[in-house]
């Protein structure tokens, strides 16, 4: 069976200071990773990060070692700038989710949180 991709959701925040935005798109996959199960993508800055039952795993485990509920993803992340940026987090508990924080110059930061279809 081929991976089959349908958009969750796709939206953007805007930048009032240089009419720029940060667009994010978030799909649901019927195949991920190396066992090809179900999981989700999020797109960002032509960055794609991968919510699927193997690295889901090891971010929880590294996340239950230092005792946080919510795993910033750093290394998937966009932090080069204090006042813009584009967070990625696992948040831990049932069911797991993703999450996304965007913040521009000019905007607060907008928070989406999407269910896993996994549990580890």
């Amino acid at each position: 069976m081929a991976n089959e991709k349908t958009t969750i959701d796709e939206w953007a925040v805007k930048d009032l200071e240089d009419g720029s935005s940060l667009r994010i798109t978030v799909l649901g996959c019927t195949e991920l990773g190396n066992e090809g199960q179900p999981g989700i993508q999020v797109y960002y800055m032509g960055n794609i990060i991968n919510y699927e039952p193997l690295i889901v795993e090891r971010w929880a485990y590294q996340a239950s070692k230092t005792g946080q509920s919510e795993y910033l993803l750093e290394n998937y992340s966009w932090l080069a700038h204090e006042d813009q940026y584009i967070k990625n987090s696992l948040i831990l508990g049932s069911p797991l989710k993703a999450r996304v924080e965007v913040k521009t110059r000019s905007s607060k930061p907008v928070v989406k949180e999407y269910e896993l279809p996994f549990e580890v």
